[in-house]
């Protein structure tokens, strides 16, 4: 299957948070019927299907924290477990093509899921939050018994944020991890925020204003209190013994010679160079949809980490 791309129209300004527009879908495989695992008192309505996206690779299960669900899609193995979390505007389908590679070349299980307001997950009131977000991964993990076999991250974009909180807020739920040109902690300095934020103002007030779509009310969620989020976030670090590769895209989300797509290597290699166990690596020829246009990169990074992991757990 090839993979479509989804066109975006805040992605500069928001760091690539949420996919505008509309959404071209391509056919996938079905997926079994989900098999609910809740881990919180409280109940949800039947998640909603998301009418333009793509069925997403592997075994459904859908877990319900704090009366919202979310949907998991396995793809069984032994041995570790790979987690895939895609940027902002895109659903599990984003790896499809990679899900089949990486459960063929390491063995493991594979593990994709909808972040709430994308495919078959809930759709939640308010502003987005990456620490909730890492909630709703560390409760699914938990609650559907994949934390039992070292687990490796592998985050794109919008969900490098979600990867932080994740690893700050659940210590030792995650043995490594592969960021995919996603966003880190050190590109949100208050002057790179405040560029961003203001950068996005007239876009958001034009998508406000516009009928809306699932699409451009996750989109809206991520605008909305970004200043504040963003500052907050760059105060946040990783733990420095967590074996990490960082693969940043040669084209960057940025537009191409701006002082935001310096800014953006700068702080991947800034990221990189703050811990011992972290390795850079450029993606030639890669937009930032690194996944999709060198599969290759990511697939050998996966790889890379995992047997660094492997190794320390035996």
């Amino acid at each position: 299957m090839s993979s479509t791309r989804r066109p975006r129209t805040l992605t500069a300004a928001l760091v690539t948070a949420a996919a505008l527009g509309a959404v071209v879908a391509c056919g996938s495989p079905g997926v079994a019927a989900p098999d609910r695992v809740p881990v919180a008192s409280s109940s949800s309505a039947p998640a909603p299907v998301d009418p333009t996206g793509t069925t997403a690779m592997g075994t459904q299960r859908t877990i319900t924290r704090d009366g919202h669900d979310v949907a998991f899609y396995v793809t069984a193995g032994s041995g570790a477990v790979i987690v895939l979390d895609a940027g902002g505007g895109e659903d599990a389908s984003y790896w499809n093509a990679l899900v089949p590679v990486l459960a063929q070349q390491t063995g493991a299980t594979v593990v994709t899921y909808d972040r709430t307001g994308s495919g078959r997950s809930s759709d939640v009131p308010g502003a987005f939050s990456a620490a909730a977000a890492a909630d709703d991964l560390a409760a699914g993990l938990q609650g559907l018994g994949l934390v039992r076999e070292p687990v490796v991250l592998v985050s794109h974009s919008l969900a490098g944020e979600v990867a932080t909180y994740l690893v700050d807020d659940h210590p030792g739920l995650v043995q490594g991890a592969v960021l995919v040109d996603a966003n880190v902690p050190q590109f949100f300095t208050p002057q790179e925020t405040a560029r961003l934020v203001a950068a996005t103002d007239e876009q958001a007030a034009q998508v406000r204003a516009a009928p809306q779509t699932r699409q451009t009310r996750q989109a809206l969620a991520v605008a909305d209190g970004f200043g504040p989020a963003h500052t907050a976030y760059h105060a946040l670090t990783w733990p420095s013994d967590l074996p990490v590769a960082v693969i940043v895209s040669e084209r960057t989300p940025m537009p191409a010679g701006s002082p935001d797509a310096e800014a953006w290597r700068a702080a991947q290699q800034h990221f990189a160079d703050a811990a011992p166990d972290r390795t850079l690596v450029t993606a030639r020829d890669s937009s930032h949809d690194v996944a999709l246009d060198r599969p290759d990169v990511v697939e050998q990074q996966i790889g890379d980490v995992l047997a660094q992991v492997r190794s320390q757990v035996r």
